[in-house]
C-alpha cells in the first residue's frame, strides 16, 4: 500500500491518497465471490455453482468491485492512520478514482481531524464561592415528603371536593361534538392539584358532590402532542363517584420507628440532616467544577470541527433512544409525540454539543500542560472497580488487559486530575 497524505485548505482537514496493489484488492474480490456465491442463480449452472467468470459474465466485471472496496478499504485505511499519527474526529469522505480487477485500487479519503487547542489563562480562575447549607428547614421539608408517603386516604361523604382530594371519576371528552381516541375512562383516580390534566380540568373537579355529573370546558394546549387536539377546545363530560383525603401522620417517636430504623425523632432528623450535607457537599463540587470549566473555556481557542458535532449529537440521540426503550417506547414514537424529526433534535443539541466536546479538548490540553499521568496503580485499581460492577472476577485478566478498557480508564483518571488541578488553583470570590 502507498500513502500520500496532505492538508486540505480547510482547517483540520486531511485527504489521504492510497494505492493498493491489484493483487489485494483481486484476493478481496475472489473471497466476495465465494461469500456471495450461493445466491447466484444462472441458467446453465445450479444455484451457487456457476464460477466467477460467468457470475462476472452474466452480472457485469463491477458486480464485486463494491463488496470487495469495502471488505480490503477500512483495514488498510486505519493502518495508513495508525502510521501518519493521524487522529481523525469524522467519517470519510471517499473518491474513487481507479477500480477495477487487475489493477491498483486508487482512491482519495478526506476527513476531519482534532483540533489543536490554544489555551489562555486556566491557573488562577477567579469563580463566584459556591455554598450550600442544611437548615432545619430543609429537614422539615424531607420529613414533609415521608409524611405524605405514609399518608392514608380516608373517604370523604359530607362535603364538596377540595383542592389535594384524591377523587375517583368517570369522564369522556368531545371536540366539536365527536368522542376522541383516548379521552375516555372509568373509576379513573385524579389528586385535585397535581397537574397531571389539560390546565382547567382539575379546578372545574373542585365543589362537585358524589354522584354529581358536570360538563368540563377545556381548551388543549398549542403544544400538546398529539396535533390532532392541540389548540382545540373540548368538552369533558364527568360523574364524580369517591372523594377521599389525605391523612398526614403524627411527627413523632412512633412515626420514626414505622418510616426507619430509628427509635426516636431526632434521631431520625439528625440521619436526614447528615444525608442532606452529604448531597448538598456533591452538589456544591460539581457546580463548583462546572463554573471552573466554564470560566477556563472561555480563554481558549479552537476550531471545532464539524465532523465531532456530528457524531456528539448522534450520541445524545442515542442515549435518549436507550432511555426511552427502558420506558418501553421507540425513538420515532417519541419523535413522532414531538412532532421532529431526528434531524431537527440534533440540530437543537448542537449548542450542548459544541460546549462538551470544548470541555474536553480543554481538559486534555491541561492535561498536556500540566504532564498529568494516571500511574498503573490507579488504572488497575479502577479496573478491579469497574470489573466489580460489571459482575466479572477481579483477577478477570480478558477484561484487566483489554487495550480499550484501559485507554479509556486512563483518560478518565487523567481529566479528572485535571478538574481537581484547575479548581485547586481557582480563586473562589
Amino acid at each position: 500500500m502507498k500513502c500520500n497524505v496532505e492538508k486540505t485548505e480547510k482547517a483540520n482537514e486531511v485527504r489521504l491518497e492510497l494505492t493498493i496493489e491489484a493483487q489485494k484488492f483481486d484476493e478481496a474480490i475472489k473471497k466476495v465471490y465465494f461469500q456471495s456465491a450461493k445466491y447466484f442463480n444462472i441458467p446453465g449452472f445450479r444455484k451457487g455453482k456457476a464460477p466467477m467468470n460467468i457470475v462476472e459474465k452474466y452480472y457485469g466485471k463491477e458486480i464485486f468491485y463494491e463488496d470487495a472496496f469495502n471488505e480490503v478499504v477500512p483495514n488498510e485505511l486505519d493502518v495508513a492512520l495508525k502510521e501518519n499519527n493521524i487522529e481523525v474526529v469524522s467519517k470519510a469522505d471517499i473518491d474513487v478514482k481507479q477500480i477495477e480487477k487487475g489493477k491498483d485500487l486508487i482512491f482519495t479519503a478526506v476527513f476531519q481531524t482534532k483540533p489543536e487547542v490554544e489555551l489562555g489563562k486556566y491557573k488562577g480562575i477567579e469563580i463566584k464561592k459556591i455554598e450550600y447549607n442544611v437548615s432545619d428547614e430543609d429537614i422539615n421539608h424531607e420529613l414533609g415528603h415521608m409524611q405524605e408517603h405514609n399518608a392514608r386516604l380516608i373517604s370523604i361523604e359530607d362535603r364538596a371536593v377540595e383542592s389535594g382530594d384524591t377523587t375517583t371519576i368517570d369522564f369522556e371528552g368531545f371536540v366539536d361534538g365527536v368522542a376522541f381516541e383516548g379521552g375516555k375512562a372509568e373509576g379513573h383516580e385524579l389528586e385535585i392539584g397535581s397537574n397531571t390534566f389539560i390546565p382547567g380540568f382539575e379546578d372545574q373537579i373542585i365543589g362537585m358532590k358524589i354522584d354529581e355529573e358536570k360538563d368540563i370546558n377545556v381548551k388543549f394546549p398549542d403544544e400538546y402532542f398529539s396535533k390532532d387536539l392541540a389548540g382545540k377546545d373540548a368538552t369533558f363530560k364527568v360523574k364524580l363517584h369517591e372523594i377521599k383525603k389525605k391523612e398526614l401522620p403524627e411527627l413523632d417517636d412512633e412515626f420514626a420507628k414505622d418510616v426507619s430504623e430509628f427509635e426516636t425523632l431526632d434521631e431520625l432528623k439528625k440521619n436526614i440532616k447528615q444525608k442532606l450535607e452529604k448531597d448538598a457537599e456533591q452538589k456544591q463540587k460539581y457546580e463548583t467544577e462546572d463554573a471552573v470549566i466554564k470560566a477556563v473555556c472561555e480563554n481558549i481557542k479552537v476550531e471545532i470541527p464539524s465532523g465531532m458535532i456530528e457524531t456528539e449529537t448522534e450520541d445524545m440521540l442515542k442515549n435518549v433512544e436507550n432511555r426511552l426503550s427502558y420506558q418501553g417506547l421507540k425513538l420515532n414514537q417519541y419523535l413522532q409525540m414531538m412532532g421532529k424529526t431526528a434531524e431537527e433534535v440534533k440540530k437543537e443539541y448542537e449548542p450542548q454539543a459544541t460546549e462538551a466536546i470544548k470541555s474536553r479538548l480543554m481538559l486534555e490540553a491541561v492535561i498536556k500542560a500540566e504532564k498529568i499521568e494516571a500511574t498503573e496503580d490507579e488504572i488497575v485499581e479502577k479496573l478491579k472497580e469497574m470489573a466489580k460492577s460489571y459482575g466479572k472476577a477481579e483477577d478477570d485478566k480478558e477484561f484487566l488487559e483489554n487495550e480499550n478498557v484501559k485507554k479509556y480508564i486512563k483518560n478518565g483518571i487523567e481529566s479528572e486530575k485535571a478538574l481537581e488541578f484547575l479548581v485547586k488553583n481557582a480563586k473562589m470570590k
